[in-house]
């Protein structure tokens, strides 16, 4: 019995995920878990979203969100060792300020397949759903759907949204460092915005910027 479960699991996901290599996901269990909670505090529904194609998106949003986010992204096969060893050693250090040290391939499988939260039972889902994105889509596929639905404000998901939100324009027309500035406000965009930055979020904008022109051009 259970065999056949793990069975029927591994195969309606590997489905799910070939599903996504082609289909845009059309909604994600954050949005909705979001809005709940929305109603629940008395607040009105609010989805702000609206999907572009990898190449309607400026290079230089692509370019910070990598920056910003997963310098190693092209070159990793879903995680960067390095950047989980070195969280893992910050937070047994000081367990009050949890690091993080998740890839870009790492926070698209979990803000596509999985619920919001924080447990040991949900890193070993996204852990699999990332080596099946890995294996089953490009990292342009990986990067464009990234880029097309992750929280970026109260309510706003994706770049174009994001764009439109903040700087009353098009995310193919976002300058190096509109851009900087949005992937900066990535690790919690609910505190943090592109209209009013901290000291802490210029600072970050400071990097991402010194990073993009580290990186140079992206080869897909």
């Amino acid at each position: 019995m259970v065999g056949k479960v793990i069975l029927y699991f591994i195969l309606v996901s590997v489905l799910w995920v070939l599903a996504y290599r082609f289909i845009n996901p059309p909604v994600t269990l954050l949005m909705i878990m979001k809005n709940i909670g929305r109603k629940s505090d008395g607040k009105s529904f609010k989805l702000e979203k609206k999907w572009v194609d990898f190449k309607e998106i400026s290079d230089n949003m692509i370019r910070a969100a990598v920056a910003g986010e997963d310098q190693k992204f092209l070159h990793h096969m879903g995680f960067d060792m390095a950047a989980i060893g070195n969280a893992y050693h910050a937070n047994q250090a000081d367990s009050t300020k949890m690091k993080g040290g998740s890839t870009i391939s790492q926070q698209t499988a979990k803000n596509v397949f999985l619920w919001p939260g924080r447990s040991w039972i949900r890193k070993g889902f996204e852990a699999y759903f990332t080596i099946l994105i890995e294996i089953f889509w490009s990292k342009q596929r990986i990067l464009e759907v990234y880029l097309n639905v992750i929280e970026m404000g109260d309510g706003i998901y994706g770049a174009e949204a994001a764009a439109r939100s903040y700087y009353g324009k098009s995310c193919r027309d976002l300058n190096r460092s509109q851009a900087a500035m949005i992937a900066a406000c990535f690790p919690n965009p609910i505190r943090w915005t592109p209209l009013h930055p901290t000291k802490f979020i210029r600072h970050r904008h400071y990097l991402i910027m010194k990073n993009i022109k580290r990186l140079g051009p992206l080869k897909f």
